[in-house]
């Protein structure tokens, strides 16, 4: 281990002591305590049950919860008698449980569903912030710009690309959210990809509008937003966004870890250690790159992190303002398809 200060400096303990985790099951809702000592059901999280990683406990068909409804008891058990609701989910996540259920917060009138409790609630948090991020740039640019956010440069973040790029090479424009990336090793693909240009266009026989070849090709302005938590190829993902010119980059300063690590060593009590050991450097031979320091986006942006959590964000707003902008001068579109060549060799 040469040095301590590189990013990508990790050791992993081994053999230890670990105590048994209790999972307590969650409904993918927020709630609050009303003055009975019944929960009341603030927001409903809508979750996609058509994946199964994505299902909203209380919006499962049969359970017709709403917003408003209290949670008078858990497998029978009144949550008024308990501290706290998550006294009774506890040890419960992935199991069924019963919920009593009523729009008043009184047993008399209530009703049993059946529902099965979830681990984690990340996943729903984050597909519904998603889901609100390409809503809210839909909206704000009258569905002339396209929005996609990219986790990681893993598998998932691989995927999550492709989910949203292909159904959105129509939009005018695109905004490319970069931001809490957790790294990973694709970021040249998904470059690759978004510096695609038309080589020709082609037509179908009775088609009004041609198709850009090589397919899969954006033709608009770009631009890319990321932050402190952009890190490892997500730092990458932004200088190579930078050094290429796809476009602008707007957040602020990217975490600043590229020292690559390949396998880990391991040890004897079972754990191992990460030694960095692919240090990038700039392709004119000038020096080593990002380690330490980041990537500098064009536009700095801070956002608030109370006005965050409210719903503002500071940083998407000024994408989307951006990108607006740039449609003005540098909108590309499928060139019209010319006409018929006369072959009946007639002057």
């Amino acid at each position: 281990m040469g040095e301590l200060s590189v990013g990508h400096a990790y050791v992993m303990n081994g053999d230890r002591p670990l105590p048994e985790r209790i999972e307590t099951g969650l409904l993918g809702v927020r709630l609050s305590r009303d003055l009975s000592g019944f929960a009341r059901i603030d927001k409903i999280l809508k979750g996609a049950n058509w994946s199964q990683s994505l299902i909203s406990p209380l919006t499962v068909s049969g359970v017709d919860a709403k917003e408003g409804e209290f949670i008078l008891a858990v497998n029978g058990q009144p949550v008024n008698k308990v501290n706290d609701i998550y006294e009774l989910l506890t040890g419960k996540a992935g199991k069924l449980v019963e919920l009593t259920l009523n729009s008043k917060p009184d047993l008399s009138g209530s009703r049993n569903v059946i529902v099965k409790p979830l681990a984690s609630e990340k996943e729903i948090y984050y597909y519904n912030w998603v889901q609100d991020n390409i809503r809210k740039v839909s909206e704000a640019t009258n569905g002339r710009v396209g929005y996609i956010h990219i986790p990681d440069m893993q598998v998932a973040g691989l995927n999550q690309f492709a989910e949203h790029y292909y159904p959105q090479l129509h939009k005018e424009a695109l905004i490319i959210d970069d931001r809490s990336n957790g790294g990973g090793n694709v970021s040249p693909m998904i470059i690759e990809r978004l510096m695609r240009t038309m080589t020709y266009a082609t037509m179908n026989t009775g088609a009004t509008v041609g198709d850009v070849n090589p397919g899969g090709t954006h033709l608009g302005p770009k631009v890319a937003l990321c932050d402190k938590y952009s890190a490892s190829d997500g730092d990458l993902f932004s200088y190579r966004f930078k050094f290429n010119k796809i476009g602008t980059l707007i957040g602020t300063r990217t975490w600043g870890g590229v020292v690559g690590i390949s396998g880990p060593a391991p040890t004897i009590d079972g754990g191992n250690i990460n030694t960095p050991s692919w240090a990038p450097y700039a392709a004119d031979g000038s020096s080593f790159i990002i380690e330490g320091y980041g990537v500098d986006p064009d536009i700095v942006v801070e956002n608030d992190p109370h006005k965050e959590y409210l719903g503002q964000d500071d940083q998407l707003d000024k994408a989307i303002s951006v990108a607006l902008e740039k449609l003005k001068t540098e909108a590309k579109r499928v060139p019209p398809i010319p006409e018929f060549p006369d072959k009946s060799g007639k002057k």
